[in-house]
């Protein structure tokens, strides 16, 4: 949990460098993420667009958050490429604590605001976490598709 959305660069930074990942991260058009002094990561490379084959990392910032499965619901828009989402063997996700609610029912009442009653995203994603699968021999493979590891920073 992050007091100030300005320390966003530096965990980002600090967890490749955990993951022994390269200070390389790919993210979206959005405009808070962009803002954000990413001079504080030292050497990390931010660059904005589609994920790619060769990212390691992606960084997004969450529609919503559910405190009830500790779900992320992310939709896709020129600013959150849903390739973000599942293309990167890391992902990480800036959480801002207005955006998180009890239950799936508030989420998807703020984004009907948002988007209007009746049109909705293209793709809305609901991740609680890396998948997961035992379909072979009963044994559990990590990752099934996505991410391997996916990294939460709530920002209050």
């Amino acid at each position: 949990v992050l007091d100030d959305i300005d320390d966003v660069p530096e965990h980002v930074a600090a967890y490749l460098r955990q993951l022994n990942l390269p200070a390389h991260v790919r993210r979206g058009g959005d405009q808070l993420l962009a803002k954000l002094p990413w001079h504080r990561g030292g050497t990390l490379d931010v660059v904005e667009g589609r994920a790619i084959d060769s990212d390691k990392a992606s960084l997004t910032r969450a529609f919503a958050g559910i405190a009830e499965t500790g779900t992320i619901i992310q939709y896709s828009s020129p600013e959150s490429p849903t390739t973000l989402n599942f293309l990167p063997e890391a992902h990480i996700v800036v959480l801002e604590v207005a955006n998180l609610h009890a239950s799936y029912e508030e989420a998807w009442s703020k984004l009907r605001e948002r988007c209007g009653e009746a049109t909705m995203p293209r793709t809305v994603n609901m991740i609680s976490g890396p998948s997961r699968t035992g379909d072979i021999e009963q044994t559990i493979v990590r990752p099934a598709h996505g991410p391997k590891n996916m990294h939460v920073l709530i920002v209050r």
